[in-house]
């Protein structure tokens, strides 16, 4: 008979890697889940037996991939796929839906893309070391969310380090240098009126040199990075706070309170004020 877990992460206030569901599952014979796609990216990890994935390639032809214990396989954003476990030897697995702005860095060192999702272990014990911080998020799920990111940082490492050989890149650590000043400039000034120009300039670098290595490296254009991160601010500052809209706009770098609603509103779907009142903060409301 099937076992399963499954619990859904309670924030989504965290930009490099945010958490968003996990569980385990004991799998019946044959049982199936999908055609289905997902907004995000999804990584089971086969603990025992088999089964088969099946899905898109990057040009949209369904691929049937067989998968064994102590593999795994990456599902991404929007890719329509199906899986079943065997018949004779139902898979057990564990899973996590994760999304972030170091996601695309991670998948591209280990080498899973939409035409490689199968992960397969070089180092059996960095595995084991992951999918024991797995299971950890999935049987501490009243954790903080501080605590269960802190697991998902180290379930990344272990995926990225049992899976590749660790060699030293000079160019590559370079770049990840320049990222790094570029998000520390924007945590210390999001609240300022600051500019693409103004982060790539605090790296010494052009506007268009920057943007190539930010995009490489984290699959999001520099603006589009700068405009998710202050949403971000902004919704936390609207369920945590009794500040205006107004004032809430000039914190996060918006002294136009329109132009901060329209833009809260293309990134959340909602205005700021219905934002706030779906999210338990009606009381605060203020106009």
């Amino acid at each position: 008979m099937s076992e399963f877990r499954f619990s859904v992460f309670p924030s989504e206030n965290f930009v490099d890697m945010g958490l968003y569901q996990f569980g385990w599952e004991q799998c019946d014979p044959s049982h199936s889940f999908g055609p289905v796609a997902r907004n995000h990216y999804l990584f089971h990890y086969v603990r025992s037996g088999t089964g088969l994935l099946m899905a898109d390639n990057a040009k949209g032809e369904t691929i049937t991939y067989p998968i064994k214990s102590g593999q795994g396989f990456m599902l991404f954003p929007h890719q329509i796929n199906t899986y079943v476990a065997d018949d004779k030897i139902p898979w057990e697995y564990v899973w996590i839906e994760f999304d972030g702005l170091r996601v695309k860095e991670m998948l591209d060192a280990v080498g899973l893309c939409m035409d490689q999702p199968v992960y397969k272990a070089r180092y059996k014990d960095i595995a084991a070391a992951m999918d024991a911080e797995m299971m950890y998020i999935v049987n501490h799920k009243e954790e903080s969310p501080f605590h269960l990111i802190g697991h998902l940082y180290l379930f990344m490492d272990y995926f990225v380090r049992s899976a590749v050989s660790v060699s030293t890149n000079k160019e590559s650590g370079l770049r990840d240098f320049y990222i790094k000043e570029a998000f520390s400039f924007i945590e210390q000034n999001f609240q300022n009126d600051i500019s693409v120009e103004d982060i790539a300039a605090s790296c010494g670098l052009n506007r268009s040199y920057f943007g190539k290595i930010f995009h490489e490296k984290t699959g999001k254009a520099p603006q589009t990075f700068l405009i998710s991160y202050r949403m971000t601010k902004a919704a936390e500052l609207l369920k945590l706070t009794e500040l205006s809209i107004a004032d809430i706009g000039n914190a996060v770098g918006y002294p136009n309170q329109l132009r901060f609603s329209r833009t809260f509103k293309n990134v959340y779907g909602v205005s700021p004020r219905q934002w706030r009142y779906e999210n338990g903060k009606a009381s605060l409301i203020k106009r």
